[in-house]
């Protein structure tokens, strides 16, 4: 299988691709939802993954006609927020830590992007993990979120280096469609959608470990 030429950089969304964090962010959004007479099932939640919290809740309140004011969003989010903490486990991907350091001694330069707050990766991400990554771009980091290209792009400006010098790894439809409006090649793990749903990335994966059929490693 053609492996790409070596990028300099490889940029990682978070949830659903380092962490198994999704179905946690399923119950957090079902359960603050469902008092207010709405309803969201796994796909509406994870084929939204990688967008703005604040503009995902938005859409759901809007879908069911409710007007998204400013005291019901915090309201609903706190509540969000306080059910994801009660439940949330912290699962690692089985092959997410080898990668992330064999990239490192391979001498890429690493980046997360996540459509979640920063003082939220701090508690889903290790340490370890955390502190591998050359920047981090959150977020509320951002003014637009995924799909918009803006967070890649910052991304690519921190690390100092172009766009066709990055590969993402995604597993959601806004996330591929921000990395692609950046310019770079974007590999897609099917770890949270079926492969159907993300046919816009260059490649798709099962695992996160078969990057290496693509990415020297």
């Amino acid at each position: 299988m053609k492996k790409l030429s070596k990028p300099k950089a490889v940029i990682f969304d978070m949830d659903g691709v380092i962490v198994d964090s999704m179905p946690y962010h399923f119950l957090a959004w079902y359960e603050a939802l469902r008092p207010y007479g709405v309803r969201v099932s796994c796909f509406d939640v994870y084929v939204k993954e990688g967008e703005r919290w604040s503009k995902s809740l938005k859409d759901f309140l809007e879908k069911e006609g409710i007007i998204p004011t400013k005291k019901l969003l915090s309201e609903i989010f706190t509540s969000r927020q306080r059910i994801f903490n009660k439940y949330f486990k912290r699962f690692i991907f089985k092959d997410a830590e080898q990668v992330l350091s064999c990239l490192k001694r391979s001498g890429y330069l690493l980046s997360l992007v996540t459509g979640t707050p920063d003082y939220e990766v701090k508690k889903i991400l290790p340490q370890r993990l955390y502190r591998i990554f050359d920047n981090i771009v959150a977020g509320n980091n951002v003014k637009r979120g995924k799909p918009h290209p803006e967070p890649y792009l910052k991304a690519a400006k921190m690390l100092k280096v172009n766009p066709d010098e990055c590969v993402v790894i995604e597993n959601a439809p806004y996330g591929i469609e921000s990395a692609k409006r950046a310019g770079m090649c974007c590999i897609a793990v099917s770890t949270s959608l079926p492969k159907e749903f993300l046919n816009k990335a260059d490649f798709v994966v099962n695992k996160l470990s078969e990057i290496a059929k693509f990415v020297n490693i």
